[in-house]
């Protein structure tokens, strides 16, 4: 089973779980934990492969994206959690997206930074880059280099380092076994408007996110009960460049189930 934390723990508040980026962990949610476990119950998910989880390879079966969210599913079993609202950041929002798709029974609401629904021709070459790369550079090297791409501003720096950091402590092998799925992020979206057209889903997005933004719009703007923020100044890691704006935004959006008021952002719906 997965390593979790859970922050706060009372039967009148609803139930949070927070999913990080490919080599992140809970760490990179200390901004919103402060302030979530105000209002809900916080269940910090670490992924397959990271801090004390299981490994990517623990089954015999080749990893997934779908066994991924299984994973995920059986914490909530774990902890009699029926239904909750999800929080992820750049591949947490692959595994909400799985999730939409194969149990959306399980999801109140979903609140997605940094959201990736495809993988676009320039993140495409860069895979192909690395998969040549990754057998004589160093995974450490090869990750840093991407995430210099994610998150090249000045402004970014912050978040790229803290992303670096917490990456520095998972294995080389771990890190292969979700590059080597990345190829398939595609299919995990292409059913969430048909599954989970229902749902209330909100997608806070960085003006200078120049990787993801675009087609994420694109790819959400018509799906029913779906709201997509640009938030200002801020890249990739969304819930980190401009952590305020973060937290007031998901949990407005939690606790109104799918409501949201933000006349600073710019808005898309």
């Amino acid at each position: 089973m997965l390593e979790y934390k859970v922050f706060s723990e009372e039967h009148t508040k609803p139930y949070v779980l927070l999913l990080h980026g490919i080599g992140g962990s809970a760490n990179i949610f200390f901004p919103q934990i402060k302030e979530y476990k105000k209002h809900f119950n916080v269940v910090a998910v670490h992924l397959r492969g990271h801090k004390g989880s299981p490994s990517v390879y623990t089954n015999s079966s080749s990893f997934s994206f779908k066994e991924a969210a299984n994973d995920v599913i059986e914490v909530m079993d774990q902890l009699r959690i029926k239904k909750a609202h999800f929080v992820g950041v750049s591949l947490g929002t692959v595994i909400i997206h799985q999730l939409l798709s194969m149990a959306p029974n399980r999801v109140e609401t979903a609140v997605m930074g940094g959201a990736i629904t495809k993988i676009n021709p320039i993140s495409r070459l860069l895979l192909a880059f690395g998969k040549l790369a990754k057998n004589v550079m160093p995974y450490l090297w090869l990750y840093s280099l991407f995430a210099r791409v994610l998150m090249p501003r000045k402004n970014h720096k912050e978040s790229r380092n803290a992303f670096i950091k917490e990456a520095s402590q998972m294995k080389r092998a771990e890190f292969l076994g979700w590059y080597d799925i990345a190829p398939t992020v595609d299919t995990t979206f292409e059913n969430v408007e048909k599954t989970a057209g229902s749902i209330p889903k909100l997608y806070l997005m960085g003006s200078g996110d120049r990787m993801f933004k675009k087609d994420t719009w694109k790819d959400v703007r018509n799906i029913p009960n779906t709201t997509c923020l640009f938030i200002p100044n801020s890249g990739h890691v969304v819930n980190l460049d401009t952590p305020e704006i973060f937290n007031n935004c998901s949990i407005s959006y939690i606790k109104a189930k799918g409501n949201i008021h933000g006349s600073i952002l710019e808005e898309k719906t």
